[in-house]
């Protein structure tokens, strides 16, 4: 209770806001900007209820606080709530404020009130401090002058020698200035009663100042000390309760418990204090404090960002595709109405295909309204699992372990010196290498890829270190010494130009090794072979057998060494062909040390200067699993799934990259990128990081469309803004334990109409009441009584073969996978920093036994390998289906588009080539339509528009069918002179300019927010109207022929281009013409509206009464087919313009069947169909 005065008694009461009843309630003072009587011995007013109180207090022995104001000079008086309650009477008015919890006055608990008595005066003192209000700027007073001064104070409330007498002032007095009558008083109250001038008068004795020199050279020393930092405490020196640090939730761990920040922060006179805007370098004082820290270490950067595309573009965008749906809409509706009675058949065919045009244009657009693009910080993945601290004080990388694989079937037609430089560019990542495994699948199992691999592994030596001593990119030595650029740029090392060209020498020998390989080993194996024959007939004559008898002695091939090769030999002898081989894994260079190994100086054996470079390598191991006859080995993904399981005997890596031979990396950071989501907030979610396809030795105007754009950047774009990109066969990070078929931990279920309403689901649990058919859990952290753990641990055999090192390899591989655990442990479920860096355990022969068990032709037998687990079988499009499952669980997957390039591969620049590509893409999408993977048949799980997508995926073959008609239908209103509809109305036209106009705009908005270029859109458009009318037809063909007739399908290996030798064309195979059956639709087409144009043009030229509308009509769809199948003709040209017979002669023939037909279905005016359809002599 304060009284302010005696004729205006008011009683105010102060809790705090946390708590206000009870004995937790507590008392403080209010700040009064009127100076009030200090409570002291010589109070003028003995009547006053702060004296009562004052004495009361002092009596009774309690805990007294005081508090003082800052800034006003008003005292504080604190009091208990005792003698709160005894103090009020009816004429006194209550107020009660609520204060709330701040840093500096926290809610009091029943056991800080109730403090013991040896614990007074440091609870004095507390009061004081906290209470104590402090204002910014530089020269202030700071918390450490009021500590200075709570230091000096009595237990009693009485004011000390050494405090100033002022009423309502708490502040130091000043030696110097004191009167002779002795009154205390600071500096502050002594400028307000002197003045500038001086001359003020004592408030003690009312006589003026005599202030000698002495104190004058005293107050100028306490003034220099002012402007320099007080130096740090020390632990015994200042010990408080640990409530009243302003900071204390970002105290440091390796600080004792009873070190007070708030001290340490504001002990300052003079400065600006500590922190991120300036930090003293001379304010650590004596006691040996750590630096400045890192202020921006606690904010938990995020690894990965999303940014959406601008409001600015996307806006438009999706109002386009409503505008154009709506003209489709009454566009259909008016052609379905008016109808052209004068050719009905016309008419029926055109609106059948347009109706079927809009399906599918609703089908591919409707996964685009939701675009996004991704950008990652690899600063923070450095810092976060590569710095040293309290786990990890040597700084070792934490990063999860990789396994990349590497496949390849047939050298013949994916040449060894493409395989070698991807896995060159492989080795030479920029990620930890002991973190890095390579694995190459060598499924045609030729001695020839193994020694080229063997080859590589010697020049990687050289080449790794080169790159990352002098930061190379891209690391693929083909690729980087055939850039037609400045290898200067950037460069600042002296030894660069020396050890470059020392690089580059060792390079072209290593490729005259390579090139060399095959005749090498034909020329040893008929040594050997040679050889054995003589050794054969010498036996022979030993025993005395007939020499006349033929030997037969196998033509094996020979490894160097003197051995025969286990693999496929060249004369293709039982037990060593293609189809019949043993299993062959060789670990080519061993797992590398934790620690960094440095290289010596350049000499003799050393081309370049290695002594501050890390010369490890990552593992290299060569696998070729064995196949017998009688098995189905499941082409690619079978080979897949034997990488799979050997890895995790071997290395165990909780992600797995997965790389065609001919993709090499381009970026060496692609791996940190794809990581980084992986491993951010809600990564553990995500099943793949899918990276964009590019690609090299395309001919600059991309003819083919080789490179794809309009669907990696926008179709990609756009599903990742859904539940994830789709896989897509090369490119992409796996996160393993999505691979074995498990569920994610959390998962959503969409129900209702199109999905809206959302359940969530928490599938990671040690008991799962109810489990789908498609689904597996890893429990984690199960009892080992629990009933489902032992059913669990019992079906892993048939889920994933008699392997209990794949088993056991199975929790390993999930723990390593999981997120990191932040310092708080917000992450449930995640693994504490430093776990991962402990070293691999080195390779054994039981480890390389065991891994060989795992790749042989009967493993699978009885299992879920190809069915739920790995790479899923029944597809020549393994990789989309392998997606669609995944998504069908609940996974995410992330679309991941680096600033330079991560991958870059070969395309097949020659058309027919290029249409066998096609045609198994296709044809793998018509296998999906008919099987239980269609999109139709999805869970719960997968939203609404992923479903739409992945359904679009298994129908666009279809549209082919409707395409085709569609380009002959303005060769027939051409040749008939009829038109799709009646007449050229406005209307008509009107809807048909709207259509064409929302196209071209969503194209342009397309180019806008994806950055592809309008030429990439415009080839995009040619191309799928050339494999629509080819390859496409073709691939439902196959499809239907394999549901219904069980037509097994098989494809031919894609040719990979070598690397063109110096003046040779790079575009040679694009002029190249192949003869394929696919290529009769489009010169049938193509033939027969050249020819029906002719024919329109003359007839209407030639009528009496011309119908010049309908002649344009026909002329505009003609002409739009013919634009869209340029490319087309113009690559069977070849390059002097030469074109098989066989073509001319298969198409000549069909035209001329066509136009019989039409001559039989339209005759012309008076002739009777009969008379054309019967044949008769001459």
């Amino acid at each position: 209770m304060v009284n302010t005065s005696s004729s205006s008694p008011v009683k105010i009461t102060v809790s705090s806001g946390a708590k206000t009843g009870g004995g937790n309630r507590r008392s403080i003072g209010l700040t009064s900007p009127i100076p009030r009587p200090s409570v002291s011995n010589n109070n003028p007013n003995p009547n006053s209820p702060l004296s009562n109180i004052s004495n009361r207090l002092s009596s009774s022995g309690g805990a007294i606080r005081r508090l003082s104001g800052g800034g006003t000079g008003g005292n504080y008086s604190s009091m208990s709530k005792d003698d709160v309650t005894e103090e009020t009477t009816s004429e006194y008015v209550s107020y009660t404020v609520h204060i709330p919890p701040t840093p500096d006055r926290m809610p009091l608990s029943s056991s800080q009130t109730s403090l013991p008595e040896e614990n007074t005066k440091i609870n004095t003192n507390k009061s004081y401090i906290s209470g104590t209000i402090f204002t910014g700027g530089f020269n202030s007073v700071t918390r450490g002058h009021v500590m200075e001064c709570s230091n000096d104070r009595d237990d009693l409330p009485l004011k000390s020698k050494l405090i100033c007498a002022m009423k309502g002032c708490d502040e130091d007095a000043i030696k110097g200035c004191t009167c002779e009558c002795g009154f205390k008083i600071c500096r502050d109250c002594y400028k307000e009663i002197c003045g500038n001038g001086g001359g003020g008068k004592c408030p003690g004795c009312k006589e003026s100042y005599n202030v000698n020199s002495d104190g004058e050279e005293e107050e100028e020393e306490v003034s220099e000390c002012e402007d320099q930092a007080l130096p740090l405490p020390s632990m015994a020196e200042f010990k408080m309760d640990k409530r009243l640090s302003v900071v204390k939730s970002f105290k440091a761990q390796n600080h004792p418990p009873d070190f007070d920040h708030t001290r340490w922060l504001f002990e300052t006179k003079g400065t600006y204090g500590y922190g991120n805007a300036v930090w003293p370098k001379d304010g650590f004082g004596s006691n040996g404090y750590e630096p400045p820290p890192d202020f921006g270490r606690k904010s938990r950067r995020p690894l990965t960002r999303k940014v959406g595309v601008s409001a600015a573009i996307l806006s438009p965008y999706r109002l386009l595709i409503l505008l154009r749906l709506a003209a489709l809409g009454m566009f259909l509706t008016w052609r379905v109405r008016h109808r052209n009675h004068e050719a009905m058949w016309l008419w029926g065919m055109s609106v059948t295909c347009e109706l079927w045009f809009a399906f599918s244009w609703i089908l591919d657009q409707l996964p685009k309204l939701c675009p996004v693009n991704r950008v990652t910080d690899l600063s923070v993945l450095k810092e976060r699992f590569e710095s040293p601290h309290l786990r990890n004080p040597k700084g070792r990388s934490d990063l999860p372990g990789i396994d990349i694989f590497v496949s390849t079937a047939d050298p013949e037609k994916e040449p060894p010196l493409v395989t070698a430089n991807t896995i060159l560019s492989i080795l030479a990542v920029d990620y930890p290498v002991e973190k890095v495994a390579c694995y190459l699948s060598d499924d045609g199992g030729a001695l020839l890829t193994f020694e080229a691999l063997a080859e590589t592994a010697s020049f990687a030596r050289v080449w790794v270190p080169f790159c990352r001593k002098h930061k190379i990119e891209p690391r693929n030595p083909e690729a980087y010494f055939g850039q037609k650029r400045d290898f200067l740029k950037n460069k600042v090392r002296l030894d660069f130009v020396r050890e470059r060209r020392r690089v580059k020498r060792e390079y072209d020998e290593f490729k005259v090794r390579i090139n060399s390989l095959p005749e090498s080993i034909r020329r040893r194996s008929d040594a050997y072979n040679a050889h054995e024959e003589l050794r054969a007939k010498k036996k022979q004559m030993e025993t005395g057998a007939d020499i006349s008898e033929l030997l037969k002695v196998p033509k094996a091939t020979w490894m160097s060494d003197g051995s025969h090769w286990p693999g496929t030999w060249s004369s293709a002898e039982p037990d060593h062909s293609r189809g019949d081989h043993a299993g062959i894994i060789q670990a080519l260079l061993a797992p590398p040390n934790v620690e960094p190994e440095y290289g010596s100086e350049a000499d003799g054996e050393n081309l370049i200067d290695t002594t501050d470079v890390d010369v490890r390598l990552p593992m290299l191991v060569y696998v070729s699993r064995e196949k017998r006859p009688g098995y189905d080995h499941n082409k690619k993904a079978g080979a897949m799934n034997a990488l799979v399981r050997t890895s995790a005997i071997m290395s165990n890596g909780p992600f797995i990259l997965n790389l065609d031979c001919d993709h090499y990396v381009y970026n060496s950071l692609a791996l940190r990128e794809g990581m980084s989501f992986m491993l951010d907030r809600g990564g553990d979610r995500i099943c793949y990081v899918q990276f964009p396809q590019r690609f090299e030795g395309i001919d600059p105007s991309d003819r083919y469309a080789n490179h794809n754009t309009v669907f990696f950047d926008v179709s990609m774009r756009a599903l990742d803004g859904l539940q994830g990109p789709m896989y897509v066969g090369t490119g992409c990070i796996f996160r393993r334990t999505a691979l074995y078929g498990f569920s994610p931990p959390r998962a959503s279920e969409h129900h209702g109409w199109f999905g809206r309403r959302k359940i969530k689901l928490f599938l990671r649990k040690p008991k799962v009441s109810k489990k789908e058919e498609d689904e597996v859990c890893v429990p984690i952290n199960c009892d080992h009584n629990d009933d489902d753990a032992d059913i669990e641990s019992l079906l892993l055999p048939k889920r994933f073969g008699n392997s209990t090192t794949l088993a056991e390899s199975i929790p390993v591989a999930e723990y390593q996978g999981r997120l990191l655990q932040d310092s708080n442990g917000n992450v449930t479920q995640g693994r504490p920093p430093g776990s991962l860096t402990k070293p691999r355990e080195t390779l054994d022969a039981a480890t390389v036994a065991e891994a060989i068990s795992v790749i042989s032709c009967y493993y699978e037998d009885r299992t879920e390998w190809g069915k739920r687990v790995g790479w899923i079988y029944g597809s020549v499009t393994e990789d989309v289906v392998t997606g669609y499952r995944m998504h069908n669980r609940g996974w995410r997957s992330v679309y991941c588009v680096t600033k330079r390039d991560a991958f870059r591969g070969t395309a097949p620049i020659n058309l027919t080539d290029r249409l066998h590509q096609v045609l198994r893409w296709a044809t793998g999408s018509v296998e999906i339509f008919f099987s239980r993977n269609n999109a139709l048949l999805a869970s719960p799980r997968m939203k609404f528009l992923q479903r739409v997508a992945y359904f679009n995926v298994g129908m666009y073959p279809f549209t082919s069918m409707f395409l085709i008609v569609y380009c002959f239908l303005p060769a027939l209103s051409l040749f008939s002179g009829q038109f799709i509809v009646q007449s050229l109305s406005v209307t008509f036209l009107v809807f048909l300019l709207a259509i064409t106009v929302t196209l071209c705009m969503l194209a342009l908005l397309e180019i806008k927010w994806s950055g592809i270029t309008l030429h990439d859109w415009w080839r995009n458009e040619q191309f799928w109207l050339i494999g629509g009318t080819s390859a496409h037809p073709a691939a439902v063909l196959q499809g239907l022929l394999k549901v219904i007739a069980g037509v097994d399908i098989s494809f031919t290996l894609t040719s990979k281009s070598a690397t063109p030798e110096d003046g040779e064309d790079e575009f040679a195979d694009l002029y190249v013409v192949k003869w394929s059956f696919l290529m009769v639709p489009p010169i049938t087409i193509m033939m027969v509206n050249t020819i029906a144009i002719a024919v329109g043009v003359a007839r209407t030229l030639y009528s009496p009464f011309p119908q010049w509308s309908r002649l344009v009509g026909g002329l505009f769809f003609s002409f739009w087919v013919l634009c869209h199948l340029y490319p087309f003709a113009k690559g069977l040209m070849g390059r002097r313009g030469k074109v098989p017979t066989i073509i001319y002669v298969w198409s000549g023939l069909l035209s001329i069947i066509i136009s019989m037909l039409w001559v039989y279905i339209n005759p012309p005016a008076g002739g009777r169909p009969q008379d054309y359809s019967q044949f008769r002599f001459p």
